[in-house]
């Protein structure tokens, strides 16, 4: 027996609750306008236009069903919901997934969309797993068939749970067969298509008259702002220089900036966990008693007050709190400095020891969490010095090369607490239970297992501690009033502007 479904994640009743917040909002707003440009402020710059070959969140927040589009998406409630598929099929078995595509649709170069750029896309992720980013999210895949031009097939080596899921995220949207150097001018099936890119500045996309929703977009042009100081972003938006800013790094400006009568910010959730990451490959964190003294050190409701203006969210795991299977280990590690300075005594060092923490100095919440971290783990003697890198030296030394003692950053991918089972990853933490536990819970078919495996996941990683868990990041999106029905909370890292308009 064969079941058809739209199959969604299923977030937290808060989520639920902001989003029905949002409906009357929305529906008593004026009607939709189309035309004008819209100016988007961000606070890093893209290291490549395509999202299936590089890690990197800020090419989704630019370039994620605005540009490129996959069989299906995370809408802003964050469901998985028909994208480029109208719907689909999954075998009783959970093997075997039959997605049957929408009509006439055409990508950006005027090329028609067909099953074959679909079986291109996947089978290029699979035979290629040093250029794809999460080669897991494939690894499933057995065979993909192509049985007409608007039915794909594909056949899976085992049950995934997370399957359709994975492939509602920026890594699998799909490509046009055929097409060289996407990496720096893009070509979609979206409602804007790519414009220019100005490297150091802003890139543009205009709409793509030949969209399969006549509907959309409202918009005429989008421009995405690279400003890198938080200052410039605010003063630039006060002036009129931008219409939006994503999201608010300093979340105090949040508060400043509601005073204005001219600016509105946005309040939400994201699945933006900001974590210490330690290399465990390295002495003294590859000693977990080392790890639990950094724990037991912080302070992270100062941390949440300091860095987060107190919008920040408490975590304890990194299995996103908009998450079903989230666990609530927010608790486990309170601030208790004596137990810290005896743990670190435990482990051999009773007059601490010196470290580097570096950090992406783009992102304010990483600087802002660092220097309260720095001044914590002091008291009981562990001395950091703070190292200031650009984002682009970050991906490379730290991220790629795990040239680190400690960082801070914050992972925006959502149901992405399987990181912790690569040994590879730039934590260089390697639990073979831990990944053992990890790969049943994503074979597993039965909700309710997988849940209870997913939170003993989450206990292994809490009880190792491989890093060290600070708070959840909130979706604090600010603009002009003028700017209409703009996504509120951010259950995946995009700025999906394909149904923003403005109201001049």
């Amino acid at each position: 027996m064969i079941t058809s479904f739209r199959w969604k994640i299923v977030v937290l009743s808060v989520l639920v609750v902001l989003a029905t917040v949002q409906l009357p909002l929305v529906a008593g707003a004026s009607k939709p306008k189309y035309g004008g440009t819209l100016r988007v402020a961000l606070p890093a710059e893209p290291p490549g236009l395509d999202p299936t070959t590089h890690t990197a969140a800020v090419i989704d927040r630019v370039l994620y069903n605005n540009v490129y589009q996959g069989l299906v998406r995370i809408n802003r409630d964050g469901e998985v919901v028909p994208s480029l598929a109208r719907d689909w099929e999954v075998s009783e078995d959970g093997t075997v997934y039959t997605f049957y595509l929408r009509e006439g649709v055409s990508f950006h170069n005027g090329k028609k969309f067909t099953s074959e750029d679909v079986r291109f896309t996947f089978e290029r992720a699979m035979s290629d797993a040093t250029t794809v980013p999460h080669p897991e999210y494939f690894a499933p895949i057995e065979k993909i068939e192509a049985p007409s031009t608007t039915t794909v097939r594909i056949n899976l080596s085992r049950p995934s749970s997370i399957f359709l899921f994975n492939l509602a995220r920026g890594d699998a949207v799909i490509l046009p067969r055929g097409v060289e150097g996407l990496s720096s001018r893009p070509v979609g099936t979206g409602p804007f298509k790519f414009k220019t890119w100005k490297r150091g500045s802003n890139l543009s996309l205009t709409s793509y008259e030949d969209y399969y929703d006549r509907k959309l977009p409202y918009l005429e042009e989008v421009i995405f702002e690279f400003i890198g100081d938080v200052n410039t972003r605010i003063t630039s938006l006060k002036s009129g220089g931008i219409d939006a800013i994503a999201y608010l790094s300093s979340p105090e400006n949040a508060v400043s900036l509601k005073e204005l009568g001219s600016i509105k910010v946005l309040t939400g959730v994201t699945t933006w966990e900001v974590i210490l990451a330690m290399n465990n490959s390295r002495k003294p964190f590859s000693d977990p008693l080392v790890r639990k003294a950094i724990n037991y050190a912080l302070d992270r409701k100062e941390i949440i007050e300091g860095a987060t203006f107190g919008f920040g969210k408490p975590i304890g795991s990194l299995m996103s709190p908009t998450n079903p299977n989230h666990l609530d280990l927010s608790w486990l590690y309170p601030h208790e400095p004596e137990k810290a300075r005896k743990l670190l005594k435990e482990s051999g060092y009773p007059d601490g020891f010196e470290a580097t923490l570096t950090l992406p100095a783009t992102y304010e919440l990483s600087l802002r969490s660092g220097k309260i971290v720095a001044d914590q783990v002091k008291k009981v003697g562990i001395d950091l010095k703070i190292e200031k890198i650009s984002w682009a030296q970050w991906l490379q030394r730290v991220f790629t090369n795990a040239e680190y003692d400690l960082t801070i950053i914050g992972h925006s991918e959502a149901f992405d607490i399987s990181i912790y089972g690569d040994p590879n990853y730039y934590f260089n933490y390697d639990n073979e239970r831990l990944q053992r536990v990890l790969e049943k819970a994503e074979r597993e078919t039965d909700e309710k297992t997988r849940s209870q495996l997913y939170s003993v996941a989450q206990w292994i990683i809490a009880e190792d501690v491989p890093s060290a868990f600070l708070f959840s990041a909130p979706s604090l999106p600010a603009m002009r009033n003028e700017i209409m029905n703009w996504w509120k909370d951010y259950p995946i890292p995009a700025v999906d502007v394909t149904e923003v308009w403005i109201d001049d």
